[in-house]
């Protein structure tokens, strides 16, 4: 009896200390595998790293140390906890360089062995002795989550994770799974004590997991001893309280396998199925599927989960993840549901209509709309949700990736709906991504990508007073593409910084030929967000030796509802320097006059379709309260969109400042400006 519980005991002790090595890598890859980890660490954020790599990981996952280590094996950050300070830093070095070494050539050979829906990249772990500590130390490649950030391979930062054995970690196993007095030590107690070894990948062993050992057998002699004296009666009853002993001995072990059971299918925040686990059970479902029964898979992906994240912070992203969860048990109690990701979920539906799925997509999206409230703070993200189905036996991979596709067109609709998957959306998808490889490759190049510039004109005078710089994609094969197609694609890959550089750039060196033309360009909210943007626009601007006040950045009303006030802080830096700001678009997206006063700007824009309604009756009157708000602000007006003679006099009349628009001129190359802006010259001579 004491042998099979001390077996059972070492038996659950090597599992935890295996599952500990896979849960310390599952959790480097929750901050890991993210665009902006990548960003960050090749920025050398520090503040970033400490509160995403460092800190955080210590606060939530107990990891002792965590590292980031640049491609020429310098310390890019560290962090160790209170507790374990003592420990030199080439100490750490000594336990992680050889499992960097191994993981980098891993790397640069392409392998990507042990990497599966639930490991989403390779790594390299170990038991160490860090300055006479066992440790578990692990080492995580930091890559891209989008797949959109290249990195040479060999050359991705690293981040190393520390986690003692030693410390609080026994007493913590011990309380949990009933180990009497369990501690490390490095060489084998007395036999009063049982000890599993802990052995490193090259066989050495590191020291023992010791305890006092479960002995129902000792238990039974001890008890029974004193017994004997008074007859079978007394060893009757002994044998019952054995019994009993055991009883709840085996009940708290199965107890504590099948936790470790569920833990291994099941999402921790959440309760709900794990990616293997919800695969395995639409494996299964396919299978086993009649000719009749008809499943569905819904794929639902949070739009502004990330936002929440940034603004409230890690905790409160996960508590909205579990309101999420039970969000969907209630709207689809019948489905089995599974979180696959950061925030995207799957459902599967059995034995419904092609109504039914309809109608549980809609009540997905109707559910994710209300608002969370994340102690006191409302949080509003919406849903989108691809589906698809089938009938019968069926490729549950095929059936997946139709529900990803159907997301994709979800996502590409404007977000916060849902798509049911049909044959066409294979060729649109493939479509798409071939133009999304062109504009990066134009991007990348900067030869397909031109500057327009349209003329803006004073209301009074007539004469050009400005330009306004307009991006243009000339496709090799495609012609000139417009800006309301590439410009979306831009800003979901990733791509509209670089392409907005690139504008400021030919900008400013177009202005340059001249002493007082101003130009005005657009920003986007990806731009603007950027602690680096007011950098690098005054950097251009002196580059080509062009004072900031000939700058304009106009911006959309939507940016003036930034939550985290990052864009306000950008205009204000820039605004200092002298950059002037205007809203596009005036009066068609969010803001009202009370906003636009709380933000410094320069000028409105009035929207074209404003201008398009001045002979409707009423319209004339919405464009006249413009102008007056604006006047009262100490703004400027342009009107845009102005095609006709009557709209440039009404407009004039109403007190526009300036006026921009085909009727004046259309939007001109940069030796067309320059031709024009001669031939003006010429005139006034």
């Amino acid at each position: 009896m004491d042998a099979a519980a001390g077996r059972r005991q070492q038996d659950l002790v090597t599992l935890i200390v295996s599952n500990m090595r896979a849960a310390i890598a599952h959790d480097q890859e929750s901050v890991t595998v993210w665009d902006d980890a990548v960003t960050k660490t090749a920025e050398r954020d520090a503040d970033w790293l400490e509160t995403n790599l460092g800190s955080w990981m210590h606060t939530y996952f107990q990891h002792d140390a965590a590292f980031v280590v640049a491609a020429d094996d310098t310390d890019i950050y560290k962090f160790v906890a209170a507790e374990s300070q003592a420990v030199a830093p080439d100490e750490f070095r000594q336990a992680y360089l050889p499992l960097i070494t191994r993981l980098r050539e891993r790397l640069l050979s392409g392998d990507t062995t042990g990497v599966t829906d639930r490991v989403l990249s390779i790594g390299e772990s170990d038991l160490k002795i860090v300055d006479g500590r066992p440790a578990i130390v692990s080492v995580k490649p930091i890559v891209s989550d989008t797949g959109e950030l290249e990195q040479q391979p060999g050359q991705e930062n690293l981040h190393v994770a520390v986690r003692f054995l030693d410390g609080t970690f026994p007493s913590i196993i011990g309380s949990q799974y009933q180990f009497e007095d369990m501690h490390f030590t490095r060489l084998v107690d007395d036999r009063d004590h049982a000890d599993v070894p802990l052995i490193s990948s090259k066989g050495e062993t590191i020291g023992y997991l010791c305890w006092t050992p479960f002995r129902p057998g000792a238990t039974v002699r001890n008890e029974t001893l004193p017994a004997l004296g008074v007859g079978l009666l007394c060893i009757f009853g002994a044998t019952s309280i054995l019994g009993s002993l055991l009883f709840r001995r085996s009940e708290r072990l199965s107890a504590s396998r099948a936790e470790l059971q569920h833990l291994a299918h099941h999402d921790v925040l959440t309760g709900l199925a794990n990616r293997a686990s919800f695969n395995e059970a639409l494996e299964n479902k396919m299978k086993a599927a009649l000719p009749e029964d008809v499943h569905g898979v819904l794929f639902v992906d949070l739009d502004r989960f990330k936002v929440v994240n940034d603004t409230f912070g890690h905790p409160a992203g996960d508590r909205l993840i579990a309101m999420v969860a039970k969000r969907l048990r209630e709207v689809l109690p019948d489905a089995i549901i599974g979180r696959i990701g950061g925030d995207e979920f799957t459902a599967l539906l059995r034995r419904f209509t092609e109504q039914d799925l309809v109608k549980a997509a809609e009540d997905v999206v109707r559910a994710m709309e209300q608002p969370f409230d994340l102690d006191g703070a409302m949080a509003t993200i919406g849903a989108s949700v691809g589906a698809a189905s089938t009938a019968g036996k069926a490729d549950p991979t095929e059936l997946m990736r139709q529900a990803d596709i159907a997301l994709y067109h979800a996502k590409a609709a404007g977000r916060n709906r849902y798509a049911l998957f049909g044959e066409h959306m294979d060729q649109l998808l493939r479509a798409r991504r071939e133009l999304e490889n062109d504009l990066r490759h134009a991007v990348e190049m900067k030869t397909q990508i031109e500057t327009h510039y349209q003329p803006v004109y004073s209301a009074t005078t007539g004469e050009m007073c400005s330009v306004e710089a307009l991006v243009r994609w000339r496709h090799p094969k495609k012609g000139l593409i417009g800006p309301d197609i590439f410009i979306p694609i831009a800003e979901e890959t990733g791509l509209i910084t670089a392409l907005g550089t690139i504008v400021l750039d030919d900008a400013c060196a177009t202005i340059s030929a001249w002493d007082d033309l101003p130009v005005s360009v657009n920003a986007s909210a990806a731009e603007l967000k950027l602690d680096s943007y007011p950098l690098r626009v005054l950097s251009t601007l002196a580059w080509h030796n062009i004072h900031p006040n000939r700058l304009e950045i106009e911006i959309t009303e939507s940016l003036l509802l930034d939550g985290s006030g990052q864009c306000e802080r950008t205009i204000g830096a820039l605004r200092k320097a002298g950059v002037r700001f205007a809203i596009d678009d005036f009066g068609t997206g969010y803001s009202s006059f009370g906003r636009v006063q709380d933000v410094s700007i320069d000028r409105i824009k009035i929207d074209k379709v404003f201008v398009d309604e001045l002979s409707r009756s009423g319209n004339k009157g919405i464009i006249a309260g413009m102008i007056s708000m604006a006047r009262a602000k100490g703004l400027e007006i342009t009107a845009e969109g102005v095609e006709t003679d009557e709209q440039r006099k009404t407009l004039g009349a109403l007190g526009c400042d300036h006026l921009q628009g085909y009727l004046l001129s259309r939007p001109l190359t940069r030796g067309q400006l320059s031709s024009f802006q001669r031939k003006a010259a010429s005139v006034k001579s």
